[in-house]
């Protein structure tokens, strides 16, 4: 015979062995006590969490044969039919598996008669969000007008699945994941009355690994009960669920916060090898990272599994990161959790995050750690601006960017003139580019020259971001610069107006900063006519005339108008002969 899982060997049979959903206990048991049963009830919350289990202790409160104060007793015939799975006033429905209006109808007949045995026919329905828009409206009028028999409750994962008009009539109770603590206490428990040796960081795992539902951790520790008959140790945990050695994060997380890619890689790999599983390793580089961000912000939000000794280790590397760089390698390995599947290359994913987390992002110069590079020979001394955005004394700024190569081969150009601090705090997020001011060097003039000598890089730029708005722009020319604005000139209203778009205009913006070096703006207006005329092509050639004796259709013309046909007309000479549809 099967053994019983622990899960169904262990379920709670009263109310004191529920597990971290006191909030509810609590409701029921005065309900019950003071006779205000309620006729539709529905609990939401994640899975094994405890739903069908509250929904079948209140099966046997409200038919249970002791007195009030004791439901229930698990000793009456009540009880224990319950307890056994042999009440037959006791129906419990799946609605992934009964999802028609016919099986709702079915019921809706069933539901008139009379219990059999007990006081309170209690009807369950799991995975209610799963019943069609017609079942639900069959099962309306029931549940707002049941017979005095009849108790309706009704499980769910996803609520917002239900609709209103039914959630309406039923009393909601919210369960809530379950505290690590409360989940290893419980484990724990459970071991000695099977008679298990485990170690409480075992469990601790164990728990954390459930993510808050009880049942995935009792499910886990049934699988880790076969593993070793000596006992279920921290490493026969690790080996089981494919987590990583607590001292590989922690190692690897070091060289993170000294941009060493080469011992991080090596670190990676070293537990690929091992059999750790990829994602489980991101989860816990993800977790890791999530406790060096709370200490760093001191939100004084610490997870119980951090002991003393560990709290302190954990504060001296949060002192290395800024809470930019923390906050991007926790979305860079989240990220990697998900994508990590077990492909022709696990540990990719993994690599890529740890390499971009040391790379300074595209709008922003600094470094995962804090600790400042020493300045090159020829480097002018910091302003006090700078020093003052320092990730000691300013929080969230970033160490100051480094001068691209582009900007000190133009270093003899005439400086900028510096701009009032605030104008620069107004119009640009902190980090995004440095300000003049707090540039480690002189910041060279911003000419239309450059911007014309550029400008082919700013398209290309352009092209892997959004491939139509590289061929709007490709249908202006920058005409001018006014300090940190650059003012383009279009032909077309439309193209004009598709550009001006808040996202269009942030894209070229991005682009345009990227490729001169300096954070700049752009300025949309139409070109004037004797500048179209001068920038005209030759009459043959124009796109708008037909050529002498020919008409021109208004598919050549359509033809003609388009952004990329026009710079091909206007840079190369290209000529439209015809179109053929």
């Amino acid at each position: 015979m099967a053994v019983q899982a622990l899960y169904r060997k262990w379920r709670p049979r009263s109310f004191e062995e529920i597990v971290g959903q006191e909030h509810i206990v609590s409701t029921l048991r005065n309900a019950l006590t003071s006779g205000r049963i309620h006729h539709a009830y529905l609990f939401a919350g994640p899975r094994g969490t405890g739903k069908t289990t509250m929904a079948r202790l209140v099966a046997k409160a409200v038919n249970c044969l002791a007195p009030e104060g004791q439901r229930p007793c698990n000793a009456c015939d009540i009880c224990q039919a319950v307890n056994e799975g042999r009440l037959l006033d006791l129906i419990e429905i799946d609605a992934a598996s009964n999802t028609g209006v016919d099986d709702v109808r079915e019921l809706r007949e069933r539901v008139g008669f009379r219990p059999n045995q007990a006081r309170y026919k209690v009807y369950v329905i799991d995975e209610v969000h799963m019943l069609s828009n017609a079942a639900f409206n069959a099962l309306l009028k029931t549940l707002e007008e049941p017979p005095p028999h009849a108790i309706f409750i009704l499980a769910t994962t996803e609520p917002h699945k239900i609709p209103t008009t039914v959630i309406s009539r039923c009393q909601r109770f919210s369960f809530r994941r379950i505290p690590i603590r409360e989940m290893v206490d419980r484990l724990e428990w459970m071991t000695q009355q099977e008679s298990l040796s485990a170690e409480r960081e075992a469990l601790t795992i164990i728990a954390r690994q459930a993510t808050g539902s009880m049942r995935d951790a009792e499910s886990l520790l049934d699988q880790l009960a076969s593993y070793d008959e000596t006992g279920i140790t921290v490493a026969d945990v690790r080996a089981a669920l494919g987590t990583g050695d607590s001292e590989a994060i922690v190692d690897l997380t070091e060289a993170l916060s000294k941009n060493d890619v080469a011992h991080g890689l090596e670190v990676i790999n070293t537990a690929i090898d091992e059999g750790t599983d990829p994602r489980q390793f991101a989860r816990q580089m993800v977790d890791h990272l999530r406790v060096l961000l709370l200490l760093r912000l001191e939100s004084g939000i610490v997870p119980s599994h951090i002991s003393d000794d560990m709290r302190l280790r954990l504060e001296e590397q949060a002192v290395a990161f800024t809470p930019r760089a923390l906050a991007r390698a926790v979305r860079l390995f989240n990220q990697a959790a998900t994508e990590a599947k077990g492909g022709w290359q696990p540990q990719l994913p993994l690599e890529m995050a740890l390499v971009e987390a040391m790379l300074p992002p595209d709008d922003e110069g600094a470094t995962p750690a804090t600790r400042s590079q020493p300045a090159p020979a020829s480097s002018p001394p910091p302003s006090p601006a700078s020093r003052s955005s320092s990730p000691s004394s300013a929080g969230f700024s970033s160490s100051p960017r480094p001068q691209s190569a582009s900007t000190r081969s133009a270093g003899t150009a005439p400086a900028q003139p510096e701009r009032p601090q605030a104008t620069n705090t107004v119009r640009e997020p902190e980090a995004t580019y440095n300000s003049p001011t707090a540039s480690a060097g002189p910041t060279p003039a911003l000419t239309i020259k450059v911007i014309r000598d550029r400008w082919s890089e700013v398209l290309n730029a352009l092209r892997p971001r959004n491939l139509s708005l590289e061929a709007l722009m490709r249908s202006c020319r920058p005409v001018a610069v006014e300090e940190d604005v650059v003012v383009l000139d279009f032909e077309y209203d439309f193209h004009r107006g598709k550009v001006e778009e808040e996202q269009n205009k942030r894209d070229v913006e991005d682009a345009l900063s990227e490729i001169v070096g300096q954070r700049c703006r752009v300025r949309c207006q139409m070109a004037e006519k004797d500048q179209q005329e001068r920038a005209a092509p030759p009459p043959q050639r124009s796109p708008s005339e037909p050529m002498e004796g020919k008409t021109t259709s208004p598919v050549e013309q359509t033809v003609a108008d388009d952004p990329v046909v026009r710079a091909a007309i206007e840079d190369l000479g290209a000529q439209v002969v015809g179109t053929h549809g």
